[in-house]
């Protein structure tokens, strides 16, 4: 069976871990050229103000393009401004006190590279989420694949995840603003806990 091609997100989406949990194998693109305004640096929460991006600013590099395994991180105070986010955002969800002390850490410890940045936390929810899938880096960039979706898993994309039906579930300010789809998985292990992992399954069908 093909495995998923895709590029690591920052605290990805419902589609890309609803695709996680039906794969046994993805792997991640490192030597794609970086591409702004991407989920490589953003990824959304729900806040009692609507939807927040939070972005993690990258260093410029002027004349010449940059593959994602190098692109550092800009020396800001961004984790702190993430983090305080994500805690009055989720601070009265169910299961924000339970997950905190595993997530919070990585707005602690600095970081030089995006992309380890990504991997580790992503490496924190797959755990958090009981997600069994093995993520395998390229070794060099990839001109074609069968299941290629470093595209199509992007805020440029109109379109969705094929086979993907977002499922609804609980959230904060649901009351306030109706269920609001696809945002961070943040949202969703926040709201649900243990049960995450059930709304995934619903969302993606191969």
């Amino acid at each position: 069976m093909t495995s998923p091609l895709i590029i690591p997100p920052y605290a990805g989406n419902i589609q890309y871990y609803s695709l996680f949990v039906h794969y046994k194998e993805v792997l991640l693109e490192r030597y794609a050229h970086y591409v702004k305004q991407t989920y490589r640096n953003r990824c959304q929460i729900l806040t009692a103000n609507g939807v927040m991006n939070l972005t993690i600013p990258v260093e410029k590099v002027s004349g010449e393009k940059v593959l994602d395994k190098d692109v550092r991180i800009s020396s800001t105070d961004w984790q702190r401004v993430h983090w305080n986010a994500i805690e009055s955002a989720y601070n009265n969800s169910p299961f924000f006190l339970y997950y905190e002390d595993d997530i919070r850490p990585m707005y602690e410890k600095k970081f030089e590279y995006l992309l380890d940045f990504n991997l580790q936390l992503q490496e924190i929810l797959v755990s958090l989420l009981g997600i069994q899938t093995e993520f395998k880096l390229t070794e060099n960039y990839i001109d074609s694949h069968q299941l290629d979706l470093r595209e199509v898993l992007s805020p440029k994309y109109k379109g969705e995840l094929p086979n993907f039906k977002s499922t609804p579930y609980y959230q904060v300010f649901k009351e306030k603003f109706g269920f609001v789809e696809n945002l961070s998985v943040f949202d969703l292990l926040f709201n649900m806990g243990n049960e995450s992992i059930l709304i995934l399954r619903d969302s993606y069908t191969k």
